[in-house]
């Protein structure tokens, strides 16, 4: 665990920066990509099946002994949240569980088998739906097979997402023995009346009784999630909320959005609209939440994450190693991404890989010795390359043009024409600054850096050059692709 830091003038957020957010956020911050990757995932498409994914992992089979991430997706939760839209099967039957372990198991000696040799893995990470809703036989079981088949080192990051309300200490003890040594936990906000509101009633005492745990076993890192825009939140409640995770003293802090589409998720129908933070409120309570978490010592890594400067994921960003994945923002880049169970999508020697998103059609494909790919996306070099930007534009805040252009064999300001000149308007409102020779990111520009980053999204401007038809009077509202998810 990292040790507490006082607070000091180079965590603190310019509150000139954060003044000139509120001015400007509800004028250009609209609904966007996350990009957890580019393409994003609603360009994913059916054309990349079985075959398109053996293709991939033959290419990545070439590229060995380079280390590997995974992504283990275990979809069951006893409870609904009604505010969550992640890929989830609310069911107190674990039988069902059991059934789904022996299928993952059969996954992974598949793809363990088209890569053709035991691989190193430098990153895990075990998402849900709710990981620890397998019994602890389940969760040995999970990984002997993960141990059988791939190699993960020691020395890496091995993190799984558990509920504080259903983790003992014993379970604590199971998960460092099982080689966990960072665990993340959902708290969303800690007053009671949200929490009823969300169907999420969790103390304060069960969530510490499970970060002192933590420490006492020896994780490296404690991850902890929070919402805003949740109903009943105000400025002031949320504030209290931040204090209590404060006393926690998390490694890592990510205070997520929270994006109502009843239309989407049925769950959200059971919230009630008219109790949820306006646009103003909502604004204020995600300013006054970076004012305090940096004030504490915290960096403000990007987008909705924070860290202390002592966590690996500060230290990757001073190194320039910080990267985006699926999970949000990462400390190691360049490694192919392995996902596994319904849902999961991997990133594979140029490829997006995406599982079906039943446990139905995943057995289906699985007992037909097919691996239960149902859509992805094959990269062009185009996407690389605007890959490598938006990537180092929303990790590292700059951007060396001679660089890119060096590695990508071309004239910057010639293939970018158009986006430049976006990028000078956005310069204008102080988002950016540019020279021929680099792109970096104001203060300003990193509270909102989704916009810059939509700069380079080709996908993007082509929607927006393409003629749209009326919508009928009973149209729907497009949907966002910004929600609280860890999957898009």
């Amino acid at each position: 665990m990292s040790a507490p830091n006082t607070p000091s003038a180079s965590t603190a957020f310019d509150r000139h920066a954060l003044a000139d957010f509120r001015s400007l956020a509800g004028r250009i911050d609209g609904n966007g990509p996350r990009y957890t990757s580019y393409p994003t995932a609603d360009r994913f498409h059916a054309e990349v099946g079985d075959a398109g994914y053996r293709h991939a992992l033959n290419a990545c089979r070439a590229n060995a002994p380079a280390p590997l991430s995974l992504y283990l997706h275990i979809p069951f939760c006893e409870n609904i949240c009604y505010y969550c839209g992640c890929n989830k099967i609310i069911t107190k039957d674990h039988s069902r569980s059991a059934r789904y372990v022996d299928y993952l198991s059969r996954e992974m000696a598949m793809v363990a088998g088209q890569l053709g040799e035991r691989r190193a893995v430098m990153q895990s990470h075990w998402g849900g739906g709710t990981p620890t809703f397998l019994d602890p036989g389940e969760m040995r079981a999970v990984m002997a097979a993960l141990h059988q088949h791939f190699d993960l080192l020691p020395e890496g990051e091995h993190a799984i997402e558990i509920d504080p309300r259903r983790v003992t200490d014993d379970r604590m003890a199971l998960l460092a023995e099982l080689g966990f040594n960072r665990i993340s936990l959902g708290v969303q906000d800690f007053d009671p009346e949200v929490q009823q509101a969300i169907h999420r009633v969790q103390s304060f005492e069960e969530t510490r009784s499970v970060v002192l745990a933590a420490r006492r076993l020896g994780f490296q890192s404690v991850s902890m999630d929070l919402i805003y825009g949740l109903p009943h939140q105000t400025t002031a409640r949320f504030n209290a909320t931040v204090d209590r995770t404060l006393e926690l003293h998390p490694d890592r802090l990510s205070v997520y959005s929270y994006a109502h589409l009843p239309h989407v998720f049925k769950p959200q129908r059971r919230i009630d609209a008219a109790a949820l933070p306006p646009a103003g409120e909502k604004l204020d309570i995600l300013v006054s939440t970076i004012e305090r978490l940096t004030a504490a010592g915290y960096i403000y890594i990007g987008m909705d994450h924070f860290a202390l400067p002592g966590d690996d994921l500060a230290i990757a960003q001073r190194e320039g190693r910080l990267q985006r994945n699926f999970q949000g923002y990462a400390t190691h880049a360049g490694y192919d991404q392995i996902g596994l169970g319904v849902s999961a999508i991997g990133a594979v020697a140029g490829h997006y890989v995406q599982n079906a998103r039943t446990t139905d059609e995943y057995y289906a494909a699985l007992d037909a010795g097919r691996l239960p790919t149902v859509r992805g996306f094959e990269t062009s070099a185009d996407d690389h390359l605007r890959r490598a930007i938006i990537g180092a534009l929303m990790c590292n805040g700059t951007l060396d043009i001679a660089a890119v252009e060096a590695e990508h064999g071309i004239d910057f300001a010639t293939v970018f024409a158009p986006e430049l000149a976006d990028l000078d308007r956005l310069a204008e409102d102080n988002l950016v600054r540019r020279t021929p020779a680099r792109i970096e990111i104001t203060t300003l520009g990193r509270l909102l850096v989704r916009r810059v980053a939509m700069v380079f999204d080709r996908y993007l401007r082509a929607d927006a050059a393409r003629p749209r038809p009326a919508p009928a009077a009973n149209d729907a509202k497009a949907v966002p692709i910004a929600r609280y998810s860890r999957v898009v």
